[in-house]
């Protein structure tokens, strides 16, 4: 795609700082596996769309996750 001088690229906007109800939890597997992988790694925030403070929010509540064992460190 060839893009003129004067277009924008859109960026993603961050899921939750739009969804200001929605609260991050390493219990809420559904919610973390929409940023991990097919191959259960952590996406990036470029691939994800989240800012940066939700991204470590993110990062965090997935590592507590596979900890306490609720979501898996590599795929089935």
């Amino acid at each position: 795609m060839i893009m003129k001088k004067n277009d924008v690229k859109k960026t993603k906007q961050c899921f939750f700082c739009v969804n200001k109800n929605k609260a991050i939890d390493y219990k809420d597997n559904e919610m973390l596996r929409r940023f991990t992988s097919s191959y259960m790694k952590i996406q990036p925030r470029r691939r994800s769309g989240l800012c940066a403070k939700h991204q470590r929010q993110i990062a965090r509540a997935i590592k507590q996750s596979r900890i306490a064992g609720l979501l898996a460190f590599v795929p089935k």
